[in-house]
């Protein structure tokens, strides 16, 4: 069956649909990761968005239901060059396009990938339809891509309530804005007991539950509709306990605190960017997924410093406060896939609630 993938600039492109027929309107962009489609394709973070892997042959690992970050595929969509029929892998349990069959998703195929994502690149993220509907007159769907808006999506991926992962060591408090499994998975690798809360728990709810640390989650979206949020973070921040976020935990810890943030041309998605230590100077691989950064210019240099940045275009990708036990990263330490090169932030973590741990006993 002929799809098309319309594009709000009137740019069309042909290639065959795969998984649901449905038509989806959404933000279309690119990821330049070779592995890892479960995890992408499961990722809260692309709830709203469709996503075009720019490697040319996807699936030819399959399914394995264990990689996935979260029950459920968020992304709208999957846009790819090749899919493989066959899946050649010992834990492989289920076939790409099945999956997508399965979860209701639509995709094309064949379509040309390399010539797409240089036009995203060129022109910036735009939002497009996809749909199995040749139309004859572009103007009026035009239109309606057009005013497509990615809204609410963090209430959508957030868990509804509380709940509770035992463990012997310290409890880390998890906002869950769109958490990642691994986030989670993390912290329990460490021992760490995680009582995870919903997106818009209070912060008097949390810091009632005597946590020993927090973490704040990545999530999809544009931070700065997270009003209610950024204002408990001020509160979060006030209490002094340690705190460790990611994506857009950082993002929304930096707008509690004074920071801006604004959006990417294209966004960085993909599990090879370089990310600089501004401590040391070492450079190391990451794995990113986001359209928004830290404006760190607007962030006093009292309350925070760069402590991160991006080698390609040298956007901030971390903050370190200098006077409360709080650090942030845009990228994900916790990426599965993707370099681990960065987990020992993990263990930064852990070091400052021992630290917090030890004064509350002195206390």
């Amino acid at each position: 069956m002929e799809a098309f993938l319309i594009l709000e600039d009137g740019t069309v492109f042909r290639g065959r649909g795969i998984g649901a027929s449905h038509e989806v309107i959404s933000e279309i962009t690119f990821n330049t990761s070779m592995t890892g489609y479960v995890e992408i394709l499961t990722d809260p973070s692309y709830a709203g968005q469709s996503i075009v892997m720019t490697y040319p042959l996807i699936g030819n690992y399959g399914i394995n239901h264990q990689d996935k970050e979260s029950e459920k595929i968020w992304a709208d969509a999957l846009i790819v060059r090749e899919i493989s029929r066959i899946s050649s892998n010992f834990r492989s349990e289920d076939t790409l396009e099945h999956f997508l069959e399965e979860n209701h998703i639509p995709g094309i195929v064949h379509v040309d990938t390399r010539a797409l994502t240089k036009h995203l690149r060129r022109k910036g993220t735009m939002n497009g339809m996809i749909t199995r509907t040749s139309y004859s007159n572009l103007s009026p769907i035009l239109s309606k891509i057009q005013q497509n808006q990615i809204q609410d999506v963090v209430e959508k991926t957030t868990v509804k309530q509380k709940t509770v992962q035992k463990g012997q060591g310290f409890r880390v408090a998890l906002l869950d804005l769109g958490a990642k499994q691994n986030i989670a998975a993390s912290l329990q690798n460490l021992g760490c007991e995680v009582w995870t809360y919903p997106a818009f728990t209070t912060a008097a709810e949390i810091l009632a539950d005597k946590p020993d640390g927090m973490m704040l989650s990545n999530g999809p979206g544009d931070p700065k509709e997270c009003i209610s949020i950024i204002k408990e973070l001020k509160s979060i921040y006030d209490s002094g306990i340690p705190v460790f976020a990611i994506c857009l935990g950082h993002q929304l810890m930096a707008l509690a605190m004074g920071a801006d943030t604004y959006k990417l041309k294209y966004g960085h998605r993909g599990g090879n960017h370089p990310v600089k230590d501004l401590q040391t100077n070492k450079i190391t691989m990451s794995s990113q997924n986001h359209g928004y950064v830290v404006n760190a210019d607007k962030l006093a240099k009292e309350i925070a410093l760069p402590a991160f940045e991006h080698v390609n275009d040298r956007t901030n990708e971390g903050l370190l406060y200098q006077k409360r036990p709080i650090f942030s990263v845009q990228f994900h330490p916790e990426a599965n896939p993707g370099p681990r090169d960065l987990a020992y932030l993990f263990e930064r973590f852990m070091h400052q609630m021992e630290v917090y741990h030890a004064e509350k006993k002195r206390d």
